[in-house]
């Protein structure tokens, strides 16, 4: 481990590749995000901007056989679990080079081999999916866990309840991570949401925890002591992140709302807490890293997403004949 004057006992290195994968995250969602705008995407986008702190955090610590399960939001805890760039923005493009063939489409990408399930359109749906992997993973005895990342709207959902209730019961490998960025859909949090979401684990004997959403090493250690939990056959943990979503709810909304559910003030003063510049303040004033390491990372990040998305306009869309076998993840 590289010695270093940092507050944390992470190497220069450690850092770094948090630094590199959430930059990755933020770039290749800025690029589909111009590209939807553009209208070079089939469907509809919803970004990850500002909440790169949580994926990364907490999937950095994840092995192959982890499994995660994601929500219409999931780009990015796809690249943070090791995802690849360019299948991921093949799929977005609808094209048969993408991770699922082009069949699966933003909301959707999922590769089985780094043991991402999928990411889902339905609210809510991927917390009963990960409580049966984990349900799986403890029959197996393999030590594997899961991860269901969620939203605030979701987190009002039935199901949450109840995988809250059977995964206590059966003491159950998984981590539920509500990434509370204060909006269900459009609709502010206060509006639609009674209480505190990291309390709802409290009637079933759960363990929880409420934290900064946006300061990756407080995920990191959050993640770190959940999963251990989950491993050591403790049971589960409700994690909810605070954070803040720096786009829209969907890419385009601007085109079919007729008003405003939030004002650009809001969202400025909100972007201040961004994750990813803090981080590198961080890396900076800590001596792991010069301004010009960081450079470095964004243009090699910067190529990457380029690349990618070459990759995919070269590519063919999906023959209509195949009707999805043989997906590059089965």
């Amino acid at each position: 481990m590289t010695s270093s004057g940092a507050d944390t006992n992470f190497s220069n290195e450690q850092m770094l590749g948090f630094y590199r994968d959430m930059l990755r995250i933020r770039r290749v969602e800025e690029q589909l995000g111009k590209d939807s705008l553009a209208g070079n995407l089939p469907g509809a986008v919803h970004l990850y901007i500002g909440q790169e702190a949580v994926g990364v955090g907490i999937c950095s610590q994840l092995r192959d056989d982890d499994w995660i399960a994601s929500n219409h939001r999931g780009h990015g805890h796809f690249l943070a679990k090791g995802g690849d760039t360019r299948l991921l923005v093949a799929e977005v493009y609808g094209r048969r080079t993408g991770i699922c063939r082009g069949h699966g489409g933003s909301m959707h990408v999922a590769d089985f081999s780094k043991g991402i399930i999928g990411a889902n359109g339905i609210v809510g749906a991927g917390i009963s999916i990960t409580t049966g992997a984990a349900w799986a993973a403890q029959l197996d005895g393999n030590g594997a866990v899961g991860v269901a990342f969620f939203g605030d709207g979701a987190a009002n959902q039935g199901v949450l309840c109840e995988a809250l209730n059977v995964s206590t019961l059966w003491k159950l490998p998984v981590i539920f991570v509500c990434e509370n960025n204060g909006f269900s859909e459009f609709s502010p949090y206060s509006t639609v949401t009674s209480g505190s979401i990291a309390d709802r684990a409290k009637p079933y004997g759960a363990a929880h925890e409420t934290i900064d959403g946006n300061d990756l090493i407080e995920v990191w250690q959050c993640a770190a002591r959940a999963i251990k939990r989950a491993r050591d056959g403790e049971g589960p943990t409700l994690i909810e992140a605070r954070t803040y979503r720096h786009s829209g709810h969907v890419v385009g909304e601007h085109t079919f709302l007729s008003g405003t559910y939030r004002s650009e003030e809001e969202v400025e003063q909100k972007k201040a807490g961004d994750p990813i510049p803090a981080f590198a303040k961080r890396i900076l004033e800590a001596g792991q890293a010069s301004q010009a390491d960081l450079d470095r990372i964004d243009a090699e990040i910067t190529a990457e997403v380029a690349e990618a998305v070459a990759f995919a306009e070269e590519s063919p869309y999906p023959d209509p004949a195949d009707q999805g076998a043989g997906y590059m993840f089965a």
